[in-house]
């Protein structure tokens, strides 16, 4: 009975100190993109038969296409929308002209693409809307996710210009207004 006790007593402090780590030395943590290169590789070696490059996360954002609608809530509330002359206004009723594919071209930059008219947001250096055919630098926009939950679109080209719509929904020049303006929040609905 006593050998048992002790038998019991020894399993529960080996149990103890397994669970709190006394006696055995603390391995020593990889850096971050190690472990990560380390799981990733075990994982996904085997099947493809490379090693994982380290910016694989990046690789993965760029290329992202989501089709939305950016809603404004200013006025009576507008759809950002391309119409088929090539305008960039808002309209409040949400229609073909409104659904844009917004698709990440690098890792917190995206552009807008109209789905019907088949063209791109553009902002020229004078921070005017326009529409184009052609992919450029002036169809980047940084996408800043702000605390109300909505949206802000900074051109890439141009630092400190916006896409924003005014209470009338037509576009506003994007050198006027800021991310603390209402009328430079959208947001992405489906």
């Amino acid at each position: 009975m006593f050998h048992q006790a002790t038998h019991n007593w020894t399993c529960a402090v080996v149990l103890l100190g397994l669970l709190i780590g006394i006696g055995f030395p603390a391995p020593i943590a990889p850096r971050a993109s190690e472990r990560w290169e380390t799981l990733l590789s075990r994982s996904m070696h085997p099947v493809s038969g490379r090693r994982l490059d380290l910016d694989w996360d990046r690789e993965y954002y760029t290329g992202i296409k989501r089709v939305r609608r950016l809603y404004c809530n200013v006025g009576i509330g507008f759809h950002l929308q391309i119409t088929s002359d090539g305008q960039i206004n808002g309209m409040h009723q949400e229609n073909q002209y409104s659904l844009l594919m917004i698709s990440t071209v690098e890792l917190g930059v995206v552009s807008l693409y109209g789905v019907k008219t088949r063209v791109f947001i553009a902002m020229n250096k004078k921070g005017r809307l326009y529409s184009t055919t052609n992919f450029n630098h002036e169809c980047k926009f940084k996408e800043r996710f702000l605390p109300n939950s909505y949206n802000a679109y900074e051109s890439k080209a141009y630092v400190g210009m916006y896409i924003a719509l005014s209470k009338h929904g037509r576009a506003k020049r994007g050198s006027k207004v800021s991310p603390v303006h209402k009328v430079a929040h959208f947001l992405p609905r489906m």
